[in-house]
């Protein structure tokens, strides 16, 4: 579970790190406007595609956990079955 805990973390800073870039790179920019919000466009297509990549990173993590679980849980309930016998 503590990985998952990481890939929110990381998601975050991952925001917060292009948010402050993207400011900073418009107020700094020597291009024309049309140039960048071209650029700006074109990075915000390479945050989506980073995201969609992480978010699906997240849901085989956390699939694997469920199925951890449930395997663990199974486990249980067979021990539980032969005590119980």
């Amino acid at each position: 579970m503590e990985k998952s805990n990481n890939t929110g973390k990381l998601i975050g800073a991952l925001l917060l790190g292009t948010a402050i870039g993207g400011v900073l790179g418009i107020l700094f920019a020597p291009n024309s406007g049309s140039r960048t919000r071209r650029n700006f466009s074109r990075k915000s297509d390479d945050l989506v595609d980073v995201l969609d990549e992480k978010f699906k990173d997240f849901l085989e993590d956390f699939k694997n956990e469920v199925d951890a679980v449930k395997t663990k849980a199974g486990e249980l309930v067979e021990k539980g079955m032969k005590l119980r016998n």
